[in-house]
């Protein structure tokens, strides 16, 4: 039997598309939610979960940051899929018999431009794959989707205007995680490091951990604050630095940290993509 890797949303969703790309001799499993993503690795149905952790439009993905401490699963690789959107219709249909779509929330505002010079309306789905689905299922005239062409392939419906977002720059970056921890160095660009930490209660703390980093010429390419259980004190911080963990200057910066630090998890070491280049 092949391997699975975990995704949310349905077949034909942008995360299908980076298991697909990321993983090619894998089975893509769909899930409901994140947390049954997460779920079904732990639980042997899948080896690996593919999430998407943030997005060069709208930042980071909400809950994930909340989600991947507790996880218990560790990141092994890092995905790049830029998200291009593509209006589909029935097959047969034409571009000019569309009137109304039907998509994401988020994929609408980036194709505004597109609908609005063609005088489409559009309405919000659950999920873009999802309403590829339905249109396949209930086959109404006149109306479209946006999603991926993969969605458009799995449903048997007829690509009509393909990269119709606004910006071309819109990509959105996926964390590949395993229940085992992959220290090895691998990779062509480098490795990246990403860890959690909760800084003490004291003056300057923050100030003082970030130090270390500067000091011991490690670069920080991510740091990111959430709350932690809804408290306004209890701060959580995200970071992602060049390097292993066992690099000397590395280890330097993070024994450092800990001297100011209440917490402080690695979350996993990995290959940097080529698409940070």
């Amino acid at each position: 039997m092949s391997k699975r890797i975990a995704f949310q949303g349905e077949p034909g969703a942008y995360s299908h598309e980076a298991c697909a790309a990321s993983r090619p001799g894998f089975e893509a499993l769909p899930c409901n939610t994140f947390e049954e993503v997460i779920d079904s690795v732990r639980e042997g149905r899948a080896e690996l979960a593919m999430l998407p952790v943030e997005n060069s439009t709208y930042g980071r993905v909400a809950d994930i940051h909340r989600l991947l401490p507790e996880s218990g699963l560790h990141i092994v690789d890092e995905a790049f899929v830029r998200v291009r959107i593509a209006l589909m219709g029935l097959p047969g249909a034409k571009l000019e018999d569309i009137r109304h779509v039907r998509a994401h929330l988020v994929l609408i505002p980036q194709a505004r431009s597109f609908l609005k010079a063609k005088g489409i309306t559009a309405e919000a789905a659950a999920d873009s794959a999802g309403a590829a689905a339905d249109l396949a299922r209930t086959r109404i005239a006149h109306e479209g989707v946006l999603a991926s062409e993969m969605a458009a392939k799995i449903y048997g419906l007829d690509v009509l205007a393909t990269d119709i977002e606004d910006n071309h720059h819109n990509t959105t970056r996926f964390l590949v995680m395993s229940p085992e921890p992959d220290l090895t160095r691998r990779g062509s660009h480098g490795m990246i490091t990403t860890f959690v930490f909760q800084v003490r209660n004291i003056p300057a703390a923050l100030y003082k951990a970030m130090g270390g980093f500067a000091t011991n010429g490690v670069n920080m390419t991510k740091l990111e604050s959430y709350m932690v259980d809804g408290s306004f004190t209890a701060t959580q911080f995200y970071a992602d630095i060049e390097g292993h963990p066992d690099d000397p200057n590395v280890k330097l910066a993070l024994d450092e940290l800990s001297y100011f630090t209440t917490r402080l998890h690695i979350l996993g070491t990995y290959p940097a993509s080529d698409a940070r280049l």
